[in-house]
């Protein structure tokens, strides 16, 4: 690793705008970074419907970087952080892999300058400042039986979904219904990601609902008068990270919601900053383009002005044969038949990034696993479609097995932008739902249950209902059913609940079994991780 002075430097990054965390590590003060007359142009980085664990969206995102990098582009690669939920978990990190990663990996997958730490910090905070309210009065005659606001833990932890707090009597505070959710699910991780400045970070705290009266009437955190509080818990983590790949791009990470329970996109603060320094921003929005590329059409694109000039869907052998019926154990087999079945759950995603204007580049990242036939018959496929793709093998090759596909997001950031997005927000909750179910998902149609239309009218009688949609959803199908794979049709999604997130400046639905706090797999990660005598991680991937 280069000393992080020295990405800055090389970045045009003025010393009193960096703030050193040890040698390879910084927060950039974006106040001190001049605006500039053209930003950069943002390529955004999505992917099909993944396996359990994941398909190099990261390391795509970083070797495209770093190809654009070797071919003498200005450019700047942007991530989320990882949380260490699905570090300790399923997933591993986020930090991409292979030869394309962003370092120091175990750095930023475990504690990483403690943006997370901050965020947990702050939103229960605010619990704190709840409960001690009812215990010392509730002048705001708040319903504990109505309070939506919930504790949060940066670890999948199904035990803690539902608990009860105050017991022990008295002096030991109110005792109500409460539970967990993982912090990258707090409404304050998206109001950090969605914030513009430290000022719209503090009016977005303020506008949180926590929860409702005894006479049913919203009660926010204004109400409370802790928006000032929260801020200053979060002044360190509203700046983003520096660190750099292991070719020496700079990488920006800063943020990290998930996308099949949040919005699932970095904050706009870190792709901002990144479009003032480079000419080129190479970002990513969590899991298949009907999450997290869909709630950066219509949530980030329309809160901060910033349209993608490219998509990049990142695609593999193994999950279209996932997709085309292949069973998880065996996807390390030839078959080209499944791969071909496969190929449908592609061309739906394709067709959704088409549907916001934008001609997405596809590319197929290469595992050691691949057969040449099985290559061959995909990128043979997508030519008689006319679907551009790029054999991509930036984890084997670094920078130099990203440069077809850097071509090809080349060619695609000369032409105009046909962007738009594919609901009004003027339009009603119910419409705009059935927009994102028919046109991104490709479903028949949508079922609220009775819990959902009555909040829909109490939304609308708030004078919330024109707010965009984060639809709560499994990523491993169209579907709100984990185990529809491929494209399926004439499907219905269910919502099962939605909850305001005014901070956010979002409506989320929540649809299927999908959980807002994530339990542990049978074998977990962490039972593979250790450190050496010398303080060195093991395990950690």
């Amino acid at each position: 690793m280069q000393p992080i002075v020295r990405i800055a430097e090389n970045l045009g990054l003025s010393d009193e705008a960096l703030e050193l965390y040890g040698k390879f590590k910084a927060k950039i003060d974006f106040t001190k970074i001049p605006e500039r007359t053209s930003p950069g142009k943002v390529v955004l980085v999505t992917a099909i419907s993944p396996t359990s664990a994941g398909e190099g969206k990261s390391t795509v995102t970083v070797g495209l970087s770093d190809a654009l990098k070797r071919m003498g582009q200005s450019v700047v690669v942007a991530l989320r952080e990882p949380s260490l939920g699905p570090v300790m978990g399923v997933k591993g990190g986020a930090t991409g892999g292979g030869y394309s990663q962003v370092l120091p990996m175990e750095e930023i997958n475990l504690h990483f300058n403690g943006d997370l730490h901050a965020i947990t910090t702050a939103n229960n905070a605010l619990s704190a400042f709840i409960d001690n309210h009812l215990h010392q009065g509730n002048e705001l005659n708040i319903d504990p039986r109505r309070i939506t606001w919930k504790r949060v833990l940066d670890m999948n932890d199904r035990s803690l979904r539902n608990i009860i707090v105050g017991l022990g009597g008295p002096s030991h505070g109110i005792t109500r219904e409460d539970g967990f959710d993982i912090t990258v699910a707090s409404e304050i991780m998206a109001v950090l990601c969605l914030a513009k400045n430290l000022e719209d970070l503090k009016e977005r705290l303020s506008r949180i609902v926590i929860g409702y009266t005894y006479e049913n009437e919203p009660v926010n955190v204004r109400s409370l008068g802790v928006e000032g509080a929260l801020t200053l818990l979060l002044k360190e983590a509203i700046k983003p990270n520096l660190v750099q790949t292991i070719e020496g791009t700079p990488s920006i990470i800063h943020g990290g919601p998930f996308a099949n329970i949040a919005h699932g996109c970095n904050s706009i603060i870190a792709t901002k900053t990144a479009m003032n320094l480079a000419d080129i921003v190479i970002t990513e929005a969590g899991f298949g383009a009907d999450l997290g590329a869909e709630k950066f059409m219509h949530i980030k694109s329309r809160q901060a002005n910033i349209i993608p000039s490219s998509v990049v869907i990142v695609a593999t052998v193994r999950a279209l044969k996932l997709q085309g019926g292949k069973h998880k154990n065996e996807l390390k087999d030839e078959d080209v038949e499944a791969l071909l079945e496969g190929t449908k759950n592609l061309m739906k995603h394709v067709e959704t990034i088409r549907a916001f204007g934008v001609e997405p580049v596809v590319a197929l990242n290469k595992f050691i696993t691949d057969s040449e036939q099985e290559i061959h018959t995909l990128l043979n496929w997508c030519k008689e479609n006319n679907i551009s793709i790029a054999l991509t093998d930036v984890w084997a090759k670094g920078g130099a097995g990203g440069e077809d596909l850097a071509k090809l997001v080349l060619s695609e950031l000369d032409k105009p932008s046909n962007f738009s997005p594919l609901y009004e927000l003027a339009d009603s909750i119910e419409q705009k739902v059935r927009t994102i179910v028919q046109k991104v998902y490709g479903g028949k149609e949508v079922v609220f249950t009775e819990n959902a239309l009555k909040q829909i009218r109490q939304i609308e009688d708030y004078g919330w209902d024109s707010l965009p949609i984060c639809m709560a959803k499994t990523q491993y199908s169209l579907s709100d059913q984990p185990k529809l794979i491929g494209r399926p049709t004439d499907f219905t999604i269910t919502v099962r609940e939605i909850i305001p997130k005014l901070g956010a400046g979002f409506l989320v639905c929540l649809t299927g079994d999908i959980m807002t706090m994530p339990g542990l797999p049978k074998k977990p990660a962490a039972l593979n991780m250790d450190v050496d005598n010398d303080g060195q991680a093991i395990g950690l991937f």
